[in-house]
């Protein structure tokens, strides 16, 4: 079984994030999100409303599964049975900090790939900074979230302001 992870902060999970899960779980007999923790960023929502999100988002999606994680990529990979780690981009700037990310998890755990995939062109765009900025300021993330979890992202904006 080709299991792979697709790691990420997702906060909160946009539809570009999305488009990446649907497209690697299709190349993957199962896939594993992981959310993991950044030290570099202080998230708005907490692990267990993100990972929330997620499973509400792709539970039509039989093969993916969500779990949470501190600590080395690799090693969790390793743990977990992961050939492969998904890395979305969106554009040129993103490939040089990830590529130094995939050739330090392969020093870390040789058996480990990482697939890169672009995101679909109407999603180059997107990103949760751009989405909480949106709403920051009062407008619609309506096409930037799922329908499922927008109300909620938007009555979280409202509290901090």
């Amino acid at each position: 079984m080709k299991i792979a992870i697709y790691p990420g902060s997702f906060d909160p999970v946009t539809l570009g994030h999305l488009d990446v899960i649907e497209r690697a779980a299709s190349l993957f007999d199962r896939l594993i999100v992981v959310v993991m923790h950044n030290q570099t960023k202080t998230p708005m929502f907490t692990l267990e409303e993100r990972q929330d999100f997620l499973r509400r988002i792709t539970s039509h999606l039989d093969n993916v599964e969500i779990d949470a994680f501190s600590g080395l990529l690799a090693d969790y990979a390793d743990k977990r049975g992961a050939c492969t780690i998904v890395k979305g981009l969106r554009a040129v700037s993103d490939f040089e900090y990830e590529f130094q990310m995939a050739l330090a998890n392969r020093k870390l755990n040789p058996d480990l790939d990482t697939a890169f995939l672009m995101t679909s062109a109407k999603y180059m765009y997107l990103s949760s900074s751009i989405v909480k900025d949106i709403a920051a300021h009062g407008g619609s993330i309506s096409g930037f979230v799922s329908p499922q979890i927008e109300d909620e992202v938007l009555k979280r904006m409202r509290k901090e302001d």
